[in-house]
């Protein structure tokens, strides 16, 4: 729950008034406290909180042990959010605060922080140790308090039954396309496909675990419900919102689709512009390729994906927004694999499933897969296509980003696919991070280096001459590889001939021959250490300092 200023300084008063409890801690704060002890009180009252069954715990900067008001100036120099992602360096599944907010109370600045109970079946951990509360002591977390949270572990938000929901609270239409979908499952038994047609519709929804013992399940009401029946789920409407982005990012259209959602997945997706789109994927010939910019089973995918791994205990709805040339998902919640290279390996298995329950129906529903096989499959799905992979972006905690890309971003990545479609999965996904600018591990170089896929000074890295020949851009590689040191020279020279120039002038006459792969930081940079090498050799000098000094050639003296 989000609060507002008004309502969370109410709850300050009734936590003051109230006390300390296990769940709330106030500390003075003066002008700092210690970072360690922040993730200590984290680990100690999300744990609390999940023990007593609570939706939150709360520290407080600014107020003292007795309840007094004095004020802090902790982080009062405008860093405070920033806290949000520094926590999740030290904790487990990447958890941090729920919110942080600045407020003026008593006339004094006071600091809350809102931190999440800990995940059900997993004691929240702060540098690899959990830890709770003791009346006002931080402890190690007790045995007893460890198999208290870990006896959780078949707690499913998703499982849970509403119960006084009833089929009434159900949309018809998504109750028979419901009983579609699971008799096709049966479709290799013909005789329980027979039995199905004569059951009731809770007989049905129970055997597709969608009800539990005739009752109406959260997972009923999320894929199954009326839009109005949402006030089942107090206050929060699950949702899926489409948005399209005209090219300068300002809004064009948007549109929700609420309950249900079994039926909402395939009204999103007649949203998307799937334009046709024209790339050639081998070199040797003429004839472009004509596809779909977006492949209708990936796209189905992922959205089904953001449905079954939601933590809809934070209330958010799911974002699908749409660009010229790309998607992006958004889903609240933490990765569960916690990386992408964890899922990609073989026979991943996830630690836990957030919606077991829902994803057990989602799989009944042809929605999607059970073997940990999503990603894997649109990662399959795009490098059959030699488009550039998905990407996650895990930076904001609790939250997944992904971004589905509809144009090839580099020609020699989009033709090695196509000139060696055997690659495994792993070695095109470090090639599509180089083709994205992004920095792999050293080990990972030495094995494409060995290969002779890639080239460049680690971790400026590209395509490398073998390949690029293989696929026919010789030009790209140049581009890439910048041109040789003498020839740089030679252009600084004719530079200079005209006159004296700033080191500014000169990067922007010879600019062009540096590798595109460096950063125009970089870029200036080896200017930068050319010219002190030109000087040395006696080939130019400078006048001026700093911003003021002007290059010339020596024979002009």
């Amino acid at each position: 729950m989000i609060y507002m200023d008004t309502e969370l300084k109410q709850k300050i008063y009734d936590m003051v008034r109230d006390f300390e409890s296990e769940v709330v801690e106030f500390k003075e704060a003066n002008n700092d406290y210690s970072f360690k002890n922040i993730g200590k009180y984290f680990s100690a009252l999300g744990n609390e909180a999940n023990i007593r069954g609570k939706a939150e715990a709360w520290l407080v900067f600014g107020i003292t042990n007795q309840g007094e008001f004095k004020g802090t100036d902790y982080r009062r120099s405008g860093n405070l959010q920033s806290l949000k992602k520094e926590i999740t360096n030290g904790t487990n599944e990447r958890l941090t605060f729920l919110d942080i907010y600045d407020l003026t109370m008593e006339k004094c600045r006071i600091v809350a922080f809102q931190i999440p109970p800990a995940i059900p079946g997993i004691p929240t951990t702060w540098n690899g140790a959990a830890w709770a509360r003791e009346n006002e002591s931080l402890v190690p977390l007790p045995m007893n308090k460890v198999d208290l949270i870990r006896s959780q572990v078949g707690m499913d938000w998703s499982k849970e039954i509403i119960q006084e929901a009833t089929l009434e609270d159900l949309n018809p239409e998504a109750v028979a396309y419901a009983r579609k979908m699971f008799s096709k499952r049966q479709e290799d038994r013909k005789k329980a496909k027979e039995i199905l047609s004569g059951l009731s519709d809770m007989d049905v929804l129970n055997k597709a675990g969608l009800c539990f013992k005739g009752k109406i399940t959260r997972t009923a009401l999320l894929l199954l419900g009326k839009k109005e029946s949402a006030f089942y789920f107090d206050g929060f409407t699950p949702r899926i919102t489409w948005t399209l982005y005209n090219a300068d990012k300002t809004v064009k259209a948007y549109e929700h689709f609420d309950m249900p959602l079994l039926l909402a997945v395939d009204k999103v997706y007649a949203k998307i512009r799937n334009e046709k789109y024209r790339y050639i994927a081998e070199q040797q010939t003429l004839f472009p390729e004509e596809v779909q910019q977006y492949d209708a089973d990936l796209i189905k995918e992922v959205i089904n994906n953001c449905i079954a791994h939601s933590d809809y205990r934070r209330h958010g709805k799911i974002n699908v927004e749409e660009f010229e040339d790309h998607l992006v998902f958004i889903n609240e919640g933490a990765f569960i694999p916690e990386t992408i290279e964890q899922a990609l390996e073989p026979g991943y298995k996830p630690p836990y499933y957030r919606n077991a329950f829902l994803c057990n129906a989602m799989v009944n529903m042809y929605m999607i897969d059970t073997n940990s096989m999503g990603i894997p499959m649109i990662y399959e799905i795009q490098k059959e296509r030699c488009f550039p992979l998905p990407s996650y972006d895990l930076e904001i905690p609790n939250r997944v980003s992904v971004t589905v890309y509809g144009k090839v971003l580099d020609k020699n990545y989009t033709q090695l696919l196509h000139s060696k479609g055997d690659m495994d999965l792993r070695t095109v996904f470090l090639l599509d991070q180089i083709q994205k600018r992004k920095t792999i591990t050293k080990d990972d170089y030495k094995v494409l280096k060995k290969s002779e896929l890639v080239e460049g000074r680690y971790p400026d890295l590209f395509v490398s001459y073998r390949i690029a020949e293989a696929v026919g851009d010789k030009a790209g590689y140049i581009r890439n590889k910048g041109l040789d040191e003498k020839i740089l020279k030679e252009l600084i020279v004719s530079a200079l001939k005209n006159g004296q120039l700033k080191k500014s002038d000169i990067f922007e006459a010879v600019r062009h021959a540096f590798p595109e792969v460096l950063t125009e930081e970089k870029q200036y940079k080896k200017l930068s250490n050319l010219l002190q090498k030109m000087k040395k050799e006696g080939t130019i000098n400078v006048r001026g300092n700093a911003a003021h000094a002007e290059w010339y050639l020596t024979d002009e003296i």
